[in-house]
């Protein structure tokens, strides 16, 4: 059985029907509860999602602040803009448009204030356009600019014979065209258990990869762990493993050319997602041109190795 190690950080405690620790996407699964809101935490809430749901919120943001001003404009007295139609929805519809050409400090011309109230509203909406399209401008450039890592997991992890013995496999690619250089891999193994008091607890141990570092990754990479004596999966037979509840904890950094300073990713597999007697199927070869060529519909492709 292999050597338990410290709490990594992630808390000895656990549940029965407890939750992978890392999201798919390198998250920490972690639920929040009665935490205060600060506003100095907008800026990280809105570099971190994603990139649909921060031009949504974009969008519904300018929305909802020029209903609001052609609201305001509306009670003021449309004809302190343009001239009324007599109809509520048009004369709404124009303090809209009004709004939305003095938010984004564009005016064709064609509306203009007329009177001192408009005059101040328009003022102060034209100053908080200016103050939103460059805070929207510096988050475009922030999420741009923000160190981050492109590595691809395979979906499979596989068990299979290995070197007259056995090994636990799953394998990495770069999901872009630079250069990873120094890639450096660790993993570490969960293992939730109940002990004496009836407590669930999480057991870790560090899963010796047969090579943690290489200098450069163009392809693929197979990581290796030699299922032997010192091995915490050691112990377990194929139909034992599975009943385990436990989590392969994964740490991926290396030296991104892109942003010049190293990046790190964060990944996970089940217990239950191993595939016993399985194998990669090999997603690089080399074409007429004697150029390597990667598959990359082929990295999460494996192969049965039962005869």
């Amino acid at each position: 059985m292999g050597k338990k190690i410290k709490d990594p950080g992630l808390g000895n405690s656990s549940a029965q029907f407890a939750k992978r620790m890392i999201n798919k996407d390198g998250s920490f699964n972690v639920v929040h509860v009665n935490k205060k809101r600060r506003f100095s935490e907008a800026y990280n809430f809105l570099i971190g999602i994603s990139w649909w749901q921060f031009f949504v919120l974009s969008f519904l943001s300018y929305i909802i602040a020029n209903v609001f001003f052609a609201s305001i404009y509306f009670f003021i007295g449309i004809e302190e803009v343009t001239l009324s139609q007599r109809n509520v929805y048009k004369d709404f519809v124009n303090a809209f448009f009004f709004s939305a050409q003095t938010f984004t400090t564009l005016g064709y011309g064609a509306m203009a204030p007329k009177g001192m109230a408009s005059g101040i509203v328009s003022s102060i909406e034209a100053f908080l356009g200016l103050m939103f399209f460059a805070f929207t401008t510096g988050l475009l450039y922030g999420r741009f600019s923000k160190p981050k890592a492109a590595i691809r997991f395979s979906k499979q992890i596989v068990f299979r014979e290995f070197r007259n013995g056995q090994a636990l496999m799953f394998r990495i690619e770069n999901n872009r065209n630079s250069t990873m250089i120094d890639p450096k891999v660790s993993v570490n193994l969960s293992l939730s258990k109940k002990n004496k008091k009836g407590e669930y607890v999480n057991d870790f141990y560090v899963l010796k990869l047969e090579r943690q570092t290489i200098r450069f990754l163009p392809t693929t990479w197979t990581l290796v762990h030699l299922v032997d004596k010192e091995s915490p999966l050691f112990e377990f037979s194929e139909e034992t493993l599975l009943k385990q509840n436990g989590e392969f904890l994964v740490l991926v950094s290396y030296y991104d050319e892109s942003f010049n300073q190293e990046v790190h990713q964060m990944y996970s597999y089940l217990i239950s997602d191993i595939k016993f007697n399985y194998g990669f199927v090999k997603a690089y070869y080399y074409n007429e041109k004697g150029e390597m060529v990667l598959d990359h519909k082929l990295f999460d492709c494996v192969e049965s190795l039962k005869s």
